[in-house]
């Protein structure tokens, strides 16, 4: 069974950083895409940032030049560097991985979430 798990939210003032890991774990084949998305109190869940297994990469409009995503393909590890945020940053982050078990076919995988909150 592949499991995603999320670390690295928490609370910081306005201009502040934070930096988010997931980790995938379990029955691992390869892992092709990885990112992540966020989801704001009342708002729909959003794509942040993407990163391909070969290291390019796509951001949302709103976080260009603010957030960098990287990943450690030895570790199947995401990792979402976040500087400079902003209130708007605010809620809670989701990985997700396509990954194959058994080297048939990819299946989306998501972590449970991690909360980021950003103070004005």
């Amino acid at each position: 069974q592949v499991r995603l798990v999320e670390s690295g939210g928490g609370l910081v003032q306005a201009g502040g950083s934070l930096r988010l890991s997931c980790a995938a774990s379990g029955t691992i084949f390869r892992i092709n895409d990885m990112g992540w998305y966020r989801q704001a109190p009342g708002k729909q869940r959003e794509v942040v940032a993407s990163i391909t297994r070969g290291g390019s990469t796509n951001y949302a409009d709103s976080v260009k030049d603010r957030f960098t995503i990287s990943r450690d393909n030895a570790k199947n590890t995401v990792y979402l560097q976040m500087n400079s945020l902003k209130p708007e940053d605010t809620g809670v982050y989701y990985c997700t991985a396509g990954i194959s078990a058994y080297g048939v076919g990819y299946y989306d995988y998501w972590g449970q979430g991690t909360q980021v909150t950003v103070s004005s």
